[in-house]
């Protein structure tokens, strides 16, 4: 994003936040914030984790928190509370219209302002299974809203518009259309409201999954900064600062997951099943709620032929198995000699695995 700027000249600055919800471990976070690092939130639960390490020292009340997610009352009080303890830098993004009446409703009228971010529905791509994102406030809401509910209201200052799509950022021709329409409500809404200055782009680059994996990032993030500013620009409207939100990108190939192969069934002529000594539903279970593909190697035995099998888990469910490969579409493991052990491992696995 830094080089990226300094090549188009970009005026906003970049704020890097990880998303808890990838994963909340401990030793995790402690090594994220080590780092020149904000947090995003999505649960009450997440409140708690970030109470815990203010009180460890390890997240100062001058960091981002960007509270995101459908709000039930424990999470806005919670929002509330810190806001109220001098979080200077806590910003909640509304998810729903619904969601300000609450912090209307109990944040006193001499109050320091709450700062604010509003959430954009996104359309999803074609050939999703529904139209718009279930998070969020429709395009065309967005600036009837803040004219009705939040202009002139001194409690609330609104600073950030937060778009994001579920795919993920991608080079294709839905994501800059979506780009595009989020640019359009940023510049409409600025032009109501001065104190916007900062877009939330979300996240969701891709991390390896195969070994014939090739995305390039550097190029996508130059044309994302290239065509805020041209669309700032054009529209007589300075650069907004860039914030995203990392998960799975920031943890996903900080894990792997080993196993060993307990025994080899040949159930007919052509299949062969290697049982590992674990569960694919309890260990991996990604790679059937969703089908995700992870890197997979053998550990040893690489000077062997290799035959194409399918991978068992130990528990009598149906779905835990393992069979395919990102890239091939089926999995080919090394032929195991006669009473000797092989070892597998799984690779980027440490987001949503545990």
């Amino acid at each position: 994003f830094k080089v990226a700027m300094a090549k188009a000249d970009y005026q906003g600055s970049y704020t890097y936040c990880y998303c808890t919800k990838s994963s909340h471990f401990s030793f995790v976070l402690e090594e994220v914030l080590k780092n020149d690092v904000h947090i995003e939130t999505s649960s009450t639960y997440d409140m708690e984790i970030v109470k815990e390490l203010h009180g460890r020292g390890l997240f100062d009340k001058n960091r981002f928190l960007v509270c995101n997610g459908f709000k039930r009352q424990p999470y806005q009080e919670h929002i509330l509370d810190f806001h109220a303890q001098g979080f200077s830098n806590l910003l909640p993004v509304l998810d729903n219209m619904g969601e300000l009446d609450f912090y209307k409703k109990h944040l006193p009228q001499n109050s320091r302002p709450l700062k604010l971010g509003l959430r954009i529905a996104s359309e999803e791509e074609p050939n999703f299974e529904f139209y718009t994102s279930r998070l969020g406030i429709r395009y065309k809401d967005i600036v009837p809203f803040y004219r009705e509910y939040l202009k002139g209201d001194k409690r609330f200052e609104v600073k950030m518009l937060h778009f994001f799509i579920n795919t993920g950022i991608r080079d294709n021709v839905y994501y800059w259309s979506e780009l595009s329409k989020c640019l359009s409500v940023y510049v409409a809404l600025k032009k109501e409201c001065p104190s916007l200055n900062t877009l939330n782009i979300g996240g969701g680059l891709p991390i390896k999954n195969s070994l014939g994996f090739d995305f390039d990032y550097e190029y996508v993030i130059q044309e994302i900064i290239a065509q805020i500013k041209q669309y700032c620009n054009d529209n007589g409207v300075e650069e907004p600062n860039i914030f995203t939100e990392f998960g799975s990108f920031t943890v996903g190939e900080s894990g792997a997951s080993l196993f060993s192969i307990l025994d080899v069934k040949k159930q007919n002529d052509t299949e062969s099943w290697y049982m590992i000594d674990s569960s694919f539903i309890t260990t991996l279970p990604d790679t059937w709620g969703l089908k995700h593909r992870f890197i997979l190697l053998a550990i040893n035995h690489w000077d062997q032929p290799y035959q194409r099998v399918n991978l068992g888990g130990l528990t009598c469910d149906s779905l835990d198995y393992y069979n395919s490969e990102a890239h091939i579409g089926q999995v080919f493991l090394p032929r195991i000699p006669e009473g000797q052990p092989l070892f597998l491992g799984f690779f980027h696995t440490g987001a949503y695995q545990e």
